[in-house]
């Protein structure tokens, strides 16, 4: 065969071998989700804190705060069950390449240009769990404290996303469902979530 042909071959194996791998770790995440509520409870909570900002009367707006904190806490504790059980998975299994493309099983062969989304997740679970707004938190409080949330649940969703594909699949797609880029959520974050992720995956 030619130089062209092999080419050719050789890029439809690297197709058929990332397509295995993407599918791989679709189930192997959603295995884990699969007990948890934590899609539709991120899912409520963005669209309720804009149904919030835009509550036009205080004693309405407050009992749609008072739902979210509810459901806030519930969904710390969900994520962070999900954190658990997908700790239990190999380490061998749970490596995302930091690259922006992806090759086929690049992270097994240079595991230091990696990060672990074991690792990942225990970090999502504590940045939800600490933006939790406690009890009796003032309005002007509250609000600044649902923008950050809505940020931590984003990066979260953007790194499901990025170890099921690639980060820039996960950044289109951010861009595309929430019309927001990845590096505005990493501005939106707090402080101690950004310096812990950058730690894990790089600074980016």
């Amino acid at each position: 065969m030619d130089f062209l042909t092999w080419i050719i071959v050789g890029s439809i194996g690297i197709y058929v071998l990332q397509g295995m791998e993407h599918r791989r770790r679709v189930r192997l995440l959603g295995a884990h989700l699969a007990p948890t509520q934590v899609e539709k409870l991120m899912g409520g909570l963005i669209e309720g804190y804009m149904r919030a900002l835009d509550e036009k009367e205080p004693e309405r707006r407050q009992q749609v705060w008072a739902i979210l904190d509810n459901s806030e806490k519930t969904l710390a504790d969900q994520l962070q069950r999900l954190a658990d059980s997908f700790a239990q998975e190999n380490a061998q299994d749970t490596r995302v390449s930091t690259l922006p493309l992806a090759l086929p099983y690049f992270d097994r062969l240079m595991p230091a240009h990696t990060f672990d989304m074991r690792e990942a997740l225990q970090l999502h679970a504590r940045a939800v769990r600490d933006a939790c707004a406690p009890d009796g938190v003032d309005p002007a409080t509250r609000k600044r404290m649902a923008f950050t949330m809505t940020a931590e649940l984003l990066l979260l969703q953007h790194t499901c996303h990025w170890f099921c594909k690639t980060r820039t699949i996960a950044s289109m797609r951010l861009m595309a469902r929430q019309k927001t880029t990845y590096e505005q959520v990493l501005q939106s974050v707090s402080r101690n979530t950004l310096a812990a992720y950058k730690k894990l995956v790089g600074t980016l």
